[in-house]
């Protein structure tokens, strides 16, 4: 690693020294390190010995397995076929899982979100040309509530990799980095990430630098976020060292494998097409620039096949086209480190964007964002606390009051495919998009709505997690959600070779797939919501990663403005078509007379008033949420709401009604479901005979609480209402 990559030597005043120990028995050989004051433990030999590698990861009672398998490799592929998978059992926390059928299905967000961390990590790290089939599967087996099992699952499934006989990079390690009280924590409890944490920061690595980062924040200054980077590629180092020592103890060899050697022939063949590719990149507009592309390829493929064997037609074929499709790339580099875009844009120029508020006239919140080439209809939809999502797994129970989905339907690429749900990349780029925006959003209390945000992606070259996030806040704040700030996404670029080094801002298509860094910065103008990156070199230093935060901070500045000109603020209220909704506490002992015995109350309440009713209990008191379409009725049940569940108090007036009378006096409701006693002595002033000389059922009366006794009795006085010239007569 250069010396001033991301990764300083340890800081001994923040990272407590890395022990090792190893334990060997007949069949398994365990290694223990110590890291910020927890044990990490890698174990091997006694279970699974019939995959090619398999190790368990524990750290406290948290434990994961993970397993790595190799099969034949075929020639006819021109990919990798790597497959990782991540379960968590919800036996690993003594739960049962919900649903009819008790027992799991399909993978839940949360693990493909932990099989794209993983993933992504080792997928570029495998030999160039390897194409052996590889599956990498993990599964959690304990859960303690405490250490996060996703981490352990991709250090586990590195640890697999590097012990198996699987041709790798080498050791990899795998880090969770929280910011409370100020302070940079490694390996932090998940407790504290959920509930005290200002950063929740995933990065994975190797001895040579940071390969992966996945993060969310609540507008964490940059140079914070690169000081965490930093502390998270310094933990890595020590969990390599550790993985490292694991492989020296029970290590397979590695099997041979060698890569293919670049056919110098071909290559020169190709390379007299360089400037004619080069050329066509310049061709304005992504399809039409692929054609121009194409036809120039055909060509060149047809004059460099000509007269090859029959046989060898199909094996040529296939190389010739690797090798036009590795110039075409390599020719979009040069371009770039030359100054010039294949757009024409300038590395840190932004592509024009249009924003069409309100795009739809019945949804919540609406807006058609288009960025160059990249194109969202986002809507937002607000609901009640019944819309919330239940999310159910291996640990505790919670509900979500604000989620965002994304779809990538293939004709937004022009393209044709199988229709089927939400792939990997749908739910990660969707999750992205979500943790961009949930930072920003009003407390519960202020605004009781569950939000769904949905991203339909219409065209696509380039940065269209980036377009949800841009999309999501516009739709959001057309429905009236009061933002705390605007948030918008940039998708930023790398391109380096030796000493030249060009920073892409709002990168396209081809400049992802054909740089050397991708990585996507969302935040407002006080800092990072989110971050997400894939880095394909090694040894990337502070002051690269500073000059390329900076510049997405300015291109971030820059989609902002635009976005305010367009929606300069959230609505003053919510859309018509929305419903009515309104939250207030009411006394916790109160909360069993609101519900009614069997939910009688609420149940004749909805009906009467055409609303929903949400109890939620917090103890010493209760949140009431009241929603509905009619707001005049929803006004009215508020009211009805609050005055069953007043507490009555000495001195307070109501205008009641009579619901009985006996010789010593008359039973008056001063609150639903909430009679008194006023006594015959307190009906008028001076001497009452009878009761119902003064009143009769169903009048209506003002009275004055006098007192309460300590049974909650009520004793009331209409005669201390009077004013005194009624007195008088």
């Amino acid at each position: 690693m250069c010396p001033t990559a991301i990764g300083p030597a340890p800081d001994p005043s923040r990272q407590a020294a890395v022990n090792l120990t190893t334990k060997m028995t007949d069949s398994k050989v365990l290694v223990e390190c110590q890291l910020g004051g927890k044990t990490l433990t890698l174990e091997t030999g006694q279970v699974a010995r019939q995959a090619h590698g398999s190790v368990i990861a524990t750290m406290g009672e948290t434990k994961v397995f993970a397993a790595v398998c190799t099969a034949g490799g075929r020639d006819d592929l021109d990919f990798f076929p790597l497959t990782v998978d991540y379960r968590e059992s919800t036996q690993a926390a003594g739960k049962i899982p919900g649903g009819f059928f008790k027992r799991e299905g399909r993978p839940t967000t949360k693990e493909i979100l932990t099989m794209r961390l993983i993933d992504r990590s080792i997928r570029p790290l495998f030999p160039d040309g390897f194409k052996q089939e590889v599956q990498v599967m993990s599964k959690v087996l304990s859960y303690d509530g405490e250490h996060p099992s996703d981490v352990l699952a991709m250090i586990a499934s590195f640890a697999a990799i590097h012990i198996s006989k699987v041709p790798f990079h080498g050791a990899m390690g795998a880090v969770r980095i929280g910011h409370m009280d100020g302070e940079l924590v490694a390996i932090p409890h998940a407790e504290e990430i959920r509930d005290n944490s200002i950063l929740d920061l995933v990065v994975s690595g190797h001895k040579d630098g940071i390969c992966m980062v996945e993060a969310s924040a609540d507008e964490l200054p940059e140079d914070k976020m690169i000081d965490a980077l930093e502390l998270a590629n310094t933990t890595i180092q020590q969990i390599c060292d550790c993985v490292d020592e694991f492989r020296q103890k029970a290590g397979q060899e590695k099997m041979e494998f060698t890569a293919p050697e670049p056919d110098l022939e071909l290559k020169a063949k190709v390379e007299v097409y360089r400037d004619r590719i080069t050329e066509a990149l310049y061709t304005e507009g992504k399809h039409n620039r692929g054609a121009a592309v194409s036809a120039v390829k055909k060509e060149a493929l047809e004059a460099i096949l000509q007269g090859t064997a029959e046989a060898d037609l199909p094996a040529a074929t296939k190389a010739t086209k690797e090798a036009l499709y590795q110039l075409q790339g390599d020719c979009e580099r040069q371009t770039i480190l030359n100054g010039r875009r294949v757009d024409g844009r300038k590395h840190d120029e932004i592509r024009e964007i249009t924003i069409e508020p309100n795009f739809l006239p019945r949804n919540h919140g609406s807006v058609l964002f288009t960025r160059g080439e990249t194109q969202a209809i986002v809507t937002t939809t607000l609901g009640n606390r019944d819309d919330e999502a239940i999310i159910d797994g291996i640990e505790s129970e919670y509900r979500k009051s604000f989620y965002l989905h994304y779809n990538f339907p293939a004709y937004s690429v022009g393209e044709v495919k199988r229709i089927m749900g939400p792939g990997r990349r749908e739910i990660g780029h969707g999750m992205l998009a979500e943790r961009s925006l949930t930072s920003v959003l009003p407390a519960k209390e202020k605004f009781p709505y569950t939000i769904r945000v949905v991203s339909d992606i219409t065209e696509s070259n380039g940065s269209s997690s980036m377009a949800s996030v841009c999309g999501g806040c516009l739709s959001m704040m057309l429905a009236g959600v009061p933002l705390s700030q605007p948030v918008a996404g940039i998708a930023m670029g790398l391109v380096q070779e030796g000493d030249r080094t060009a920073i892409l801002s709002d990168i396209l298509g081809s400049e992802d797939h054909t740089g050397d860094m991708d990585f996507k910065v969302a935040g407002s103008g006080l800092g990072i919501t989110a971050l997400q990156m894939d880095i394909k070199i090694t040894g990337v230093s502070r002051k690269l990663l500073e000059d390329a935060m900076n510049q997405a901070r300015e291109g971030r500045i820059h989609i902002l403005k635009k976005m305010l000109a367009a929606v300069p603020r959230p609505s003053s209220d919510v859309s018509e078509w929305a419903p009515r909704m309104e939250s207030f506490e009411i006394p916790g002992d109160r909360i069993g007379f609101l519900i009614g015995p069997g939910g009688k109350n609420i149940k004749e309440l909805q009906a009467n008033y055409e609303v929903r009713i949400n109890v939620e209990d917090k103890g010493e008191t209760g949140l009431v949420t009241i929603s509905g379409i009619n707001r005049e009725l929803m006004n009215t049940c508020v009211g009805h709401v609050k005055a069953m569940c007043e507490t009555p108090k000495i001195g307070a007036r109501y205008t009641g009604t009579v619901r009985g009378i006996k010789d010593f006096g008359a039973f008056i409701e001063i609150l639903p479901g909430v009679e008194g006693l006023c006594h015959i002595s307190e009906l008028a002033e001076g001497f009452v005979d009878n009761v119902a000389d003064v009143v009769s059922v169903g009048d209506e009366l003002e009275v004055v609480i006098i007192n309460v006794d300590d049974r909650g009795k009520i004793k009331l006085s209409h005669r201390q209402t009077l004013e005194p010239a009624e007195q008088e007569a």
